[in-house]
């Protein structure tokens, strides 16, 4: 099958070579993303030896390289991550917040990325912050929410960083010193005025790219421009926290996209806004990776933020706020009581490909193993309850 990894490991030797040297932080970056990604799984980084509790069969299979930019990587993340959001999410209309910037403002963003996108998450969630506890239906409240940073459209060529958050549709009324006192919910279908939070948003922006040095950098008619946010109320948030799940441990592209690889071009699928249906894109070698090389994020970054109530070092606890809604909603009983639905986990466990019995590790090797032939497959099915 075409993945990532095959294109990266045919086209990403030229990109490589073809970039400046001394190489900046930026470039030892993706370089070291484009050199490991192709040695995922192949046994190059070392292997693990699993055996059926059923048939006792052995599956050596190659490490995977547990980068966040892998295509082949980090479905088991995905899984723990939406595992940790459905156990977080309360019974409340949800609403996705996306927070954009025009297309000039995006180029200077590519140029100073950790710079750059720290400005995006700051204006953003600030303004998320200042117009929620201003608004009428949460004035006073403290809100929870979460950001993750995109930085791809439909097709990775595109380069649109914006940032998505997931907020529920309420906040915590707190006291002076800050102890929470009660919930207050907002109305069902609504959550800010989309002119306001804009404004605010887009002198935020403005104030944090001074701050950053990099305002100047930025044409003037930019800042003539309306900026985006776009509101959604999303009902209780799953199937966006599955949609934002797909690549919170991946970039740009999956290895399904990709049709097909060859010395010179690269053919992947893309689904066109509005529509149902994809379409192939064949563009050369060269192309896709620099596509794909943009879309890499600075080392240690973190694409997904918590604030508020949701943030680990908040005063107000998740566990509070969620007692507060239970008594707002009258279900503390029913919730405390073990009587109400428990939803089953989603993480996956591995399974004999042959027999479909459960695997253990029994080994792991960190030298390279150069197995004879591609590794077996191993299935990833939920388990029973």
């Amino acid at each position: 099958m075409t993945s990532l990894a095959e294109a990266l490991r045919v086209h990403g030797p030229k990109f490589l070579a073809e970039l400046p040297h001394p190489l900046s932080d930026s470039l030892v970056q993706i370089a070291r993303v484009i050199n490991l990604i192709p040695l995922c799984r192949t046994g190059e980084l070392g292997g693990v030896r699993y055996q059926c509790d059923g048939c006792n069969r052995e599956h050596w299979v190659g490490r995977s390289c547990g980068n966040r930019h892998c295509a082949s990587c980090g479905h088991e993340k995905s899984q723990q991550w939406i595992d940790k959001q459905r156990k977080k999410r309360l019974p409340v209309t949800h609403f996705l917040v996306t927070f954009t910037v025009p297309r000039e403002l995006a180029l200077v963003l590519r140029g100073r990325q950790r710079d750059g996108y720290r400005c995006l998450f700051d204006a953003s969630s600030q303004s998320l912050r200042d117009v929620g506890s201003a608004t009428k239906s949460l004035q006073g409240c403290q809100l929870g929410f979460f950001g993750v940073l995109h930085t791809w459209g439909r097709d990775l060529q595109t380069y649109h960083p914006h940032i998505h958050y997931v907020v529920p549709g309420g906040g915590v009324q707190v006291d002076e010193q800050g102890r929470a006192l009660h919930w207050q919910s907002t109305p069902e279908n609504f959550l800010f005025h989309h002119s306001t939070i804009a404004r605010v948003y887009q002198a935020k922006l403005a104030d944090a790219l001074r701050e950053a040095d990099l305002y100047d950098q930025v044409p003037a008619h930019v800042w003539q421009q309306k900026f985006v946010v776009d509101i959604q109320p999303v009902g209780d948030g799953q199937a966006t926290v599955n949609y934002l799940a797909a690549y919170v441990q991946r970039v740009a592209i999956s290895d399904k996209r990709i049709v097909a690889v060859d010395s010179h071009h690269v053919t992947y699928t893309v689904t066109p806004s509005k529509t149902k249906k994809s379409i192939q894109h064949t563009i050369s070698g060269d192309k896709f990776v620099k596509a794909f090389a943009q879309h890499i994020l600075p080392k240690g970054f973190q694409k997904i933020r918590y604030y508020g109530w949701m943030s680990p070092n908040s005063r107000v606890s998740w566990e509070e706020v969620k007692l507060l809604l239970w008594l707002y909603l009258g279900w503390t009983y029913w919730l405390a009581s073990g009587h109400a639905p428990q939803e089953k986990p989603r993480s996956a466990q591995p399974h004999c490909s042959h027999c479909g019995g459960r695997l253990r590790v029994v080994e792991i090797k960190y030298d390279p193993l150069y197995l004879p032939r591609p590794p077996p497959k191993i299935l990833f099915k939920q388990e029973a309850p």
